[in-house]
């Protein structure tokens, strides 16, 4: 067993650290159940190119509150790519995989690959919350706001979501599990009943979280080991030979693991700092 691992999977990493300031805040006591954090984004690309920033995919459901790019993420199964221009603060909630659907009206499933209106989700109030997040002078500020508007509809954790959260989590901390058939050893559930608890609360099909698991661990070790061993690193991450692993890996990110790995490692561009 290892600890607990949160797939982030920002792509060329070291690059992206000079393009923009990220940093994660808990979320209020009543919300922990639900958030696992609140993360703060700011850049500022005046007088410079546009950047193209792109996330692997993760099982969260994330709520932004950005200028031009407010709403409600759901589970992807695509690499997520935004354009940073101008000069821009915002504030992202990463819900807990698993702990969204007290929040809407259907299974978790129905946003999938998509985003919808924070609006649809949260009311009206989202609105000025998104104002406040915009003219707010330190991440406090942005935080307390975001507390304020999740806590002012209070919703309750279900059983059925605290096992789909459960569930998760035995993903997250056993890499070895790569295969649904073990998940279900782990949790005592039929793949029949993980399926639709998966469906319902986590939005994805159970096998496709294990994938991700398995491909941010991938990208990871690409990026810290200096010339990986493609075949052994197949291997330990459970896949049945190379080959399997680099189309998995290359459907997922658009890109093979050699040339993420280059991506990745690429010299940070000259920049002046202040």
């Amino acid at each position: 067993m290892v600890a607990h691992r949160i797939p982030r999977g920002i792509v060329a990493e070291a690059t992206a650290r000079t393009m923009f300031t990220l940093t994660r805040h808990p979320p209020a006591p009543e919300l922990a159940d639900f958030v696992e954090y609140h993360w703060v984004l700011r850049w500022d690309r005046r007088g410079e190119p546009p950047h193209e920033q792109r996330v692997l995919p993760n099982l969260s459901v994330h709520a932004t509150f950005f200028p031009g790019a407010s709403g409600v993420y759901g589970p992807s199964r695509d690499v997520f790519s935004h354009r940073l221009s101008g000069r821009v603060q915002g504030l992202g909630v990463r819900f807990r995989p698993g702990c969204f659907r007290a929040f809407l009206d259907g299974p978790v499933s129905d946003i999938a690959d998509r985003s919808v209106p924070l609006t649809d989700v949260f009311g009206p109030a989202a609105i000025p919350a998104a104002e406040s997040v915009r003219a707010a002078a330190g991440d406090a500020q942005m935080v307390r706001a975001i507390d304020n508007l999740l806590i002012a509809n209070p919703v309750r954790l279900s059983p059925a979501a605290r096992q789909a959260a459960e569930t998760v989590e035995s993903i997250a901390r056993d890499p070895g599990i790569t295969r649904v058939v073990q998940l279900c050893a782990d949790t005592g559930l039929t793949t029949r009943s993980i399926q639709r608890l998966f469906a319902e609360h986590v939005g994805c099909p159970p096998k496709w979280a294990i994938r991700i698991y398995r491909l941010n661990d991938a990208a990871q070790r690409l990026v810290t080991e200096g010339e990986p061993d493609y075949a052994g690193l197949a291997v330990r991450l459970g896949y049945s030979d190379q080959s399997h692993f680099i189309r998995d890996f290359r459907t997922v990110t658009g890109q093979s693991p050699a040339d993420y790995a280059r991506t990745a490692r690429a010299p940070e561009p000259d920049r002046d700092r202040t």
